[in-house]
């Protein structure tokens, strides 16, 4: 799975003009499922997103999680990040699991972060989506977790 980690100031998403998910402090989680995906890529993610410590303590040094500042989670679909931009100038997304194996990741990695974390909101999976955000900082991370290799 791959993500990109923003830490904001604030954060929301529309879908047809409509605020489906917003957030004060904390992070907007771009979040792609590459084929072949699992839920336990899923669950590393997650575990490794709420864990980092990307913000700043009372010296100044980035020190504290999203749990730490009691910050929220913004978790947005982008298959995009799977691009592919080797073979030319218009991307390839083959690497992006299809919709049919996309979704059913993100709704597992939405429930999972409800489970662990008291604010997580969301925006809406395929959907034409308009992001607004105040990158805080700025900050932003790219992730990946990559499948266990096979024993």
């Amino acid at each position: 799975m791959i993500s990109v980690i923003q830490r904001v100031s604030q954060a929301r998403v529309l879908v047809g003009g409509e605020v489906t998910g917003e957030i004060a402090t904390g992070l907007l989680v771009l979040l792609c499922a590459e084929r072949g995906d699992s839920e336990a890529q899923a669950d590393k993610l997650l575990a490794k997103i709420l864990k980092l410590r990307i913000f700043s303590d009372q010296t100044g040094k980035m020190n504290l999680s999203v749990q730490d500042v009691a910050g929220g989670l913004l978790v947005v679909s982008q298959f995009t990040l799977a691009a592919d931009v080797s073979g030319g100038n218009r991307p390839s997304f083959t690497g992006a699991a299809a919709p049919d194996e996309g979704r059913p990741l993100y709704d597992y990695f939405v429930t999972r972060a409800r489970a662990l974390h008291p604010i997580v909101e969301t925006g809406q999976f395929a959907a034409d989506m308009q992001v607004q955000l105040v990158n805080d900082g700025p900050v932003t991370i790219p992730v990946r977790i990559e499948p266990a290799a096979a024993s």
